[in-house]
């Protein structure tokens, strides 16, 4: 039962979505309707509110962090899979038509629940590869990738099967980046492709 509780509650949480409440809330408009479509802190970047992007990414990786945080103290053997939860509640929102999202932000949360080592290699490698690359995909990607290694690294074994089904998600989500990767024509932030 335990397991069914921390889902539940990863996937109420993880499908906030406050990308979209945000901007609507600033005047944005309905963030769907901007750039990507995407509820995300990048697609809001795109509304021109480097503030409000800000925002996004620390609240949609707040409850990320919330969901793992609540579970481990109500069900701890059962944190991992609110964390898994969460990630997929962000990125297939039932209140949206499972249009959420892609992820990234909200695996930065739970991987600080998790374990701060996990998070923290996940933040360097986003963020470096972000300033390395300009292209905000390859940051996420790129993070979402170090997560199971560093847990491996770290010797959180039992971390690894739910931190690869995060970074399957992400990459999922992220399919039509990966294709504009091939082409050479992934915008960059602050540029063109």
């Amino acid at each position: 039962m335990d397991w069914l509780l921390a889902l539940l509650l990863g996937y109420a949480l993880g499908s906030i979505p406050f990308g979209l409440l945000l901007a609507m809330a600033a005047g944005k408009g309905d963030i769907r309707q901007v750039g990507s479509g995407n509820i995300g802190a990048t697609n809001v970047l795109r509304t021109g509110s480097k503030g409000l992007a800000a925002a996004v990414l620390l609240l949609d990786a707040g409850k990320g962090f919330a969901a793992v945080w609540l579970a481990a103290r109500w069900w701890p053997d059962a944190a991992p899979l609110a964390a898994l939860a969460a990630v997929v509640g962000h990125c297939f929102p039932v209140w949206l038509k499972f249009k959420g999202g892609k992820g990234v932000a909200t695996a930065l949360g739970v991987c600080v629940g998790l374990g701060w080592p996990i998070g923290l290699a996940y933040a360097v490698v986003w963020l470096g590869m972000l300033a390395v690359t300009r292209i905000s995909s390859v940051g996420g990607l790129s993070a979402a990738i170090a997560a199971p290694v560093a847990a491996a690294v770290l010797g959180r074994s039992e971390l690894i099967p739910v931190l690869l089904a995060i970074t399957t998600i992400v990459f999922v989500k992220h399919r039509e980046n990966l294709a504009r990767l091939r082409t050479g024509t992934e915008p960059r932030i602050g540029g063109k492709a």
